[in-house]
């Protein structure tokens, strides 16, 4: 880490930060229970003075000690996530601003499902969803009509669901409403022309139909709604619903196969299932539009609704960004053919890099000056998919990955919060009704709209803090963005010299070009034209780069993680191109062998921003080669006798 900035932002790998954090919870611990003295001064301690002298007291104590020393034992065999030398899965060191407003929170202990039980940290969650919104480009004004909406979840997984949840919501509506009945609305000539209605006209029908309703006299208002709410979809479950509509088939979801397995688990969530649930195929591993486009025509000639396209931005395994742009530009051209569906991004890794691109007035960021930062970042295709984000519908970030905040903290953002009504979901012991035009008062009833019953505001207040210590633009929090940038060209110079250096025993390939901050790198002896054979390798290695709860951390000098190609996900091109790098026999691939079916791989998450450590003169990436090449030397030594095609 080079600069001073964020110097205090973390607790450091070897705790250097410990003072600042100590003082920060020591005073805001004494704090909570000064607020606690003061509620009400003249009630008595419920607590006696000399309880602590007393044998029940002196026995909790012990028990209690013993369970957190032996506990504090246990853990001190935990992954060392805060340290440079791991560089395995999305995870690393927290902020300080975060992890010290998660603490400050706790003891309060808010549940943002209703202002009732979370008057304060509620309005934070809100704030949070317009402070990532603003980051991806949506409209973030409160007065604005078309304003965003966000909130936090348990991770990124449950955002998915709530985007399926809402584009299924949203795209049935017109039909309740023309099944219902309502007069003057203009809901299309037919169920096809309904269930295809664009983003926006959806939305007005949501305010049309609100203003009608409030029209009428009362009694005839409520019994319009009964009628409307007969037809939902919500109400009616699947297959009910289209049992009403037959002309009409399930929609399907458009997911890129590096799509994380949360769709499908979605899918399976929301009743469609997991047929519904068609993979796109990937180019470099990122969404293929020609393929993309080729099954929409289909979709199109067989009449067949699609719910959602989903782009990926920032692959599970790779990092990849998918051509966000071309997905809007898809949605936009089969929208005049009469074929609508939503967009949406996982961008559950790579939301944050967003900071990079954004100005601190809000503006976008062009590309030469982007590019003036870095040796190779953004390609243009990376600020092309950036720039796109703000013409989505939803997105899904993680603030627990790259936002640096402690599990779970996963976030949904939708375009426009005028969409979000259609899930209320009221709860008379819970909520009261608010018809208020005002953003934070309408939203305060926030469970009536999200997937959870209770929910962490300690979550909330973290999140909040380190965006407001830290602006989500690429002055401030993009500086931390930058660093795990850097830190990834720097792996790349890396591996080129590694490669070059240990070409007599081993070759490499990084399959993909990194399009963010996860790089993997496939390693074969140099001889060996079978993939088990590469497999076994590859796995014996990563048993070094491995967390083992067995053995004492120490041993282990670095943490990597390891993934596996295959040849269903990469296509033939791909396949062929990465096996010829590698110098292996492609009759090797056998799909009734789990040892030879797919290719296995080291995958690396770059994320820690003390990798290089220049007030040092320290380079853990450097290192990590080095101990790279020391292990391959052991084990090419070793495994002589298993690798007789090697010479």
């Amino acid at each position: 880490m080079s600069d001073p900035a964020l110097y205090p932002c973390f607790l450091g790998p070897y705790g250097e930060n410990d003072a600042l954090l100590e003082r920060l919870v020591v005073e805001f611990l004494r704090d909570h229970v000064y607020w606690r003295r003061n509620f009400h001064p003249e009630d008595p301690p419920a607590v006696p003075t000399h309880a602590a002298q007393t044998p029940e007291f002196m026995a909790f104590e012990a028990r209690l000690r013993r369970e957190l020393h032996s506990l504090s034992a246990a853990l001190k065999r935990s992954v060392p996530f805060h340290s440079p030398r791991y560089l395995g899965h999305m995870v690393s060191d927290l902020l300080i601003p975060g992890l010290a407003a998660q603490i400050l929170t706790l003891p309060y202990n808010p549940n943002n499902v209703s202002e009732e039980a979370a008057p304060i940290t509620i309005d934070l969650e809100l704030k949070v969803g317009l402070q990532l919104a603003r980051m991806v480009g949506y409209s973030s004004d409160p007065a604005a009509p078309d304003c965003a909406f966000g909130h936090l979840t348990s991770g990124g997984t449950l955002a998915n669901y709530q985007a399926l949840r809402l584009a299924l919501s949203l795209k049935a509506w017109p039909l309740a409403l023309r099944a219902a009945g309502v007069p003057g609305l203009d809901c299309g000539s037919d169920d096809w022309q309904a269930f295809n209605l664009g983003h926006d006209a959806r939305i007005a029908l949501i305010g049309d139909c609100d203003r009608w309703l409030r029209s009428l006299p009362a009694g005839q208002a409520r019994q319009w709604r009964k009628r409307i709410e007969a037809e939902r979809v919500e109400t009616l479950g699947l297959n009910a619903f289209f049992e009403r509509h037959p002309q009409l088939k399930p929609p399907i979801v458009l997911a890129p196969v590096t799509a994380h397995y949360s769709w499908s688990k979605g899918l399976k969530l929301i009743g469609l299932g997991r047929k519904a649930l068609h993979l796109v195929p990937e180019s470099g591993m990122r969404t293929d539009l020609e393929a993309l486009e080729a099954m929409l025509q289909r979709a199109l000639a067989e009449r067949q609704p699609v719910l959602m396209a989903v782009g990926v931005l920032g692959s599970t395994e790779f990092g990849t960004i998918d051509p966000i742009d071309g997905l809007v530009a898809a949605r936009e051209r089969f929208r005049t053919l009469g074929l609508d569906f939503a967009v949406h991004v996982d961008a559950a890794w790579g939301g944050y890099l967003s900071t990079l691109f954004r100005e601190p007035e809000g503006g976008l960021r062009g590309l030469a000056e982007m590019r003036a930062d870095f040796a190779d970042f953004p390609a243009p295709a990376v600020h092309a998919a950036f720039a796109a984000l703000a013409q989505t519908d939803s997105v899904t970030i993680d603030p627990h990955k790259l936002g640096y905040i402690a599990f779970g903290a996963g976030a949904f953002i939708c375009r426009d919060h005028r969409a979000i009504g259609l899930l209320d979901e009221a709860a008379d012991y819970v909520f009261s009704d608010s018809d208020s035009a005002d953003f934070f008062q309408r939203y305060r009833a926030l469970g009536r709209y999200v997937p959870e019953g209770s929910k962490p505001g300690a979550a909330a207040a973290a999140v909040y803090v380190t965006h407001q210590v830290l602006p989500l633009d690429y002055a401030h929090f993009g500086l931390l963005q930058k660093q795990t940038i850097h830190s990834t060209e720097a792996f790349v110079a890396e591996l080129r010299r590694f490669a070059d250096a240990e070409a007599a025993l081993v070759r490499v390939s990084v399959p993909f070009a990194p399009d963010s901050n996860l790089v993997c790198m496939a390693l074969n002896p140099v001889g060996n034209r079978d993939i088990a054979v590469m497999n076994r390798f590859v796995r014996r290695l990563y048993q070094y780069l491995k967390s083992d709860p067995k053995t004492p951390l120490q041993v282990h000098e670095f943490f990597a993680s390891m993934t596996t190609l295959q040849p269903e996900m990469l296509g033939e091109q791909d396949m062929a191109r990465v096996l010829a790098e590698l110098g292996l026999d492609p009759a090797s691939i056998n799909p009734d062998d789990s040892g030879a079916d797919r290719l296995v791989i080291l995958r690396h998450t770059l994320m820690n921003p003390y990798l290089i450590d220049r007030e040092n003169g320290i380079s853990y990436l450097a290192r990590y080669f080095e101990y790279l090449a020391r292990r391959i030397d052991e084990l090419l030594f070793l495994q002589r006798p298993l690798l007789p095609t090697c010479g």
